[in-house]
């Protein structure tokens, strides 16, 4: 079975990305499956084969070497941000018909924008932080997000991945830093109150037909949150699992499986929380979490004591069931 293995990205994590994508490499069964190594950027997509790289036809995504067209039977999506976790990515695969890892485009879309997700959770009671949402070019009420959020508080770009774009504010005098911060991310951004409390960052994923927590994971950061310096660059510690008592234990559990399965989600993700006075308020979903050896998510699965290319295994199974959403 040929496997396509997908990286990159347009935006700052692909290098991150790259680095999942040869993690899922070197785990793949090489008695199943034969590997390809897909790089998608965003000035080419090529498919790399003994350092040469063999450009993609975007009308099929096949490759051409010495005259022969290679197919692929299923990819693995492991790209971090745009296109491949927001939902484009997904959309074109579907209208091709090829099976792909992880949730549709249109859950990818979803989970990718920050109010939109946090919008459909509070349907489901999922405590959260407050929150205002501002565009590009709105007017901005320092004393309306002062008195609705307090200080300190947070400004993130609405759509983002990897804690890029988003600043701690503690006094009104860096706030327009800020604001310029997370707008060269994107044109909408949330401002959202500051939650005191232990941070946990909870894998979850369809396996074998159930919801399963891979674990929980609890982040001390050097720095003042869990920005992109303490997620990749070494400057955090990533416990797990997590010194909380068995009770909350069980319940960062049941919410965490609560959000994952609200937002009908499939294939691997990574829920981020803040427990404050006992209560796990959510914070976002990656539905396409790091998967470098320094993750947090192969390390949970280390932990859970499940194979990597089991994981990968399943995720595979999952892509080839699932049949294009206009046949269901």
């Amino acid at each position: 079975m040929n496997v396509a293995v997908v990286m990159g990205g347009y935006s700052d994590e692909s290098v991150i990305s790259l680095r999942s994508g040869q993690l899922i490499l070197n785990h793949l069964d090489k008695t199943k499956y034969r590997a390809f190594e897909i790089h998608i950027l965003s000035n080419e997509w090529y498919c790399l084969i003994e350092a040469t790289k063999y450009p993609i036809n975007k009308a099929d995504f096949t490759v051409t070497k010495e005259n022969q067209i290679i197919t692929f039977d299923v990819i693995m999506n492991t790209i971090h941000g745009t296109p491949g976790e927001d939902g484009h990515m997904q959309a074109y695969w579907e209208l091709i018909e090829l099976p792909y890892s992880g949730c549709n485009y249109y859950q990818s879309s979803l989970t990718f924008n920050k109010r939109d997700t946090l919008s459909v959770l509070s349907k489901f009671n999922i405590p959260k932080a407050k929150s205002i949402y501002l565009s590009k070019g709105d007017a901005i009420d320092t004393n309306k997000i002062q008195s609705e959020l307090g200080l300190p508080f947070f400004v993130k770009p609405n759509q983002s991945g990897s804690s890029l774009g988003i600043s701690m504010v503690s006094t009104l005098d860096d706030l327009p830093k800020a604001l310029d911060f997370a707008f060269a991310e994107d044109n909408d951004i949330l401002i959202e109150s500051y939650l005191n409390g232990t941070e946990v960052s909870v894998g979850v994923l369809n396996y074998k037909g159930e919801t399963t927590v891979l674990g929980i994971t609890e982040i001390v950061s050097q720095n003042a949150f869990f920005d992109y310096e303490a997620k990749y660059l070494g400057k955090s510690n990533e416990i797990t699992p997590a010194r909380i008592s068995s009770d909350l234990e069980a319940l960062v559990i049941e919410t965490a499986k609560k959000v994952y399965e609200s937002l009908g989600m499939t294939g691997f993700s990574r829920t981020d929380f803040i427990i404050m006075n006992g209560i796990p308020h959510f914070i976002e979903i990656n539905t396409n979490p790091g998967l470098s050896p320094q993750s947090i998510f192969p390390q949970q699965a280390a932990h859970a004591n499940i194979a990597f290319s089991d994981l990968l295994e399943n995720e595979i199974s999952l892509a080839l069931q699932r049949k294009p959403i206009w046949k269901k």
